[in-house]
């Protein structure tokens, strides 16, 4: 199996769009009578969620006309907070093909379908010209790709010249390595965990210039404080994405950010 085979097989789930609507259904939803904010819940995959997504965006100056990338896309929701708020259009990418199949259903419930558009694609080689972008973003994708100057060589192609770019990834910050399974590994060999100046490396030698870098751990804390003394699970989450061993997965990444192993960081890049 290769290794993009094995990064899509992490996240693929059967059935799960049904689950969607089932979860929605137990709220009362019925689709296309949803919002983008009613499936932030489950849409959202990174720490922190839908204010995480709309944190990294107000670090991006993106222009109400702009033609915008998200790498490694999932189901789409960064892409649809930004269409709903801060840019014309959106092309999503991610490996997984159910996620995608799914994004895009889910698309066209909140009827962004005409300005968004998930493709199944690497990240290391997507389907799209040199410069076809006015910038874009990735949120919690480096971790399962181990070669991050050549990510952000693929992403400086397809961006034009001076347009910015955000990350926010889980990064190696201490010593340690953290329990499996996580969120974006049940096994050890699925997680490229890199450092901050990994990034910024790779970055300057892809033709990028860094601007800020924002440690989100104590953000990120506060997030897992919030889960944990959560009464009930609601009906739709994560846990739809995550499956059975949800519950361990997200324990094992809370202890680890809590261990000052890794810690959510923001980067903020533009494009020389």
């Amino acid at each position: 199996m290769s290794n993009h085979d094995a990064v899509a097989g992490q996240y693929d789930r059967d059935g799960l769009l049904a689950a969607i609507e089932t979860a929605l259904g137990r709220q009362g939803l019925v689709p296309p009578d949803v919002t983008v904010d009613d499936l932030a819940p489950v849409d959202e995959f990174h720490v922190g969620g839908r204010p995480a997504t709309g944190h990294l965006l107000t670090q991006l100056d993106f222009g109400p006309d702009a033609h915008v990338l998200d790498v490694g896309c999932g189901l789409g929701g960064a892409a649809r907070l930004a269409a709903s708020a801060r840019v014309d259009r959106v092309t999503g990418v991610d490996l997984t093909a159910a996620y995608v199949e799914v994004g895009n259903r889910l698309n066209a419930w909140v009827g962004l379908d005409d300005r968004i558009d998930l493709r199944v694609g690497s990240a290391l080689d997507m389907p799209f010209d040199d410069g076809s972008f006015d910038g874009g973003f990735l949120l919690h994708v480096g971790m399962n790709i181990d070669d991050k100057a050549r990510l952000l060589a693929e992403v400086a192609r397809v961006i034009r010249p001076g347009c910015p770019f955000g990350i926010y990834d889980l990064m190696r910050v201490g010593d340690g390595e953290p329990d499996y399974p996580v969120p974006w590994a049940d096994r050890r060999e699925l997680s490229h965990l890199g450092r901050p100046e990994d990034y910024r490396a790779a970055a300057e030698g892809a033709g990028w210039t860094v601007g800020a870098e924002i440690d989100r751990r104590a953000f990120a804390v506060e997030f897992f404080d919030r889960l944990e003394a959560a009464s009930a699970r609601p009906p739709l989450g994560l846990h739809l994405l995550m499956g059975p061993t949800a519950p361990m997965k997200i324990a094992n990444l809370a202890a680890a950010i809590r261990s000052d192993v890794i810690a959510p960081v923001e980067l903020v890049l533009r494009l020389r």
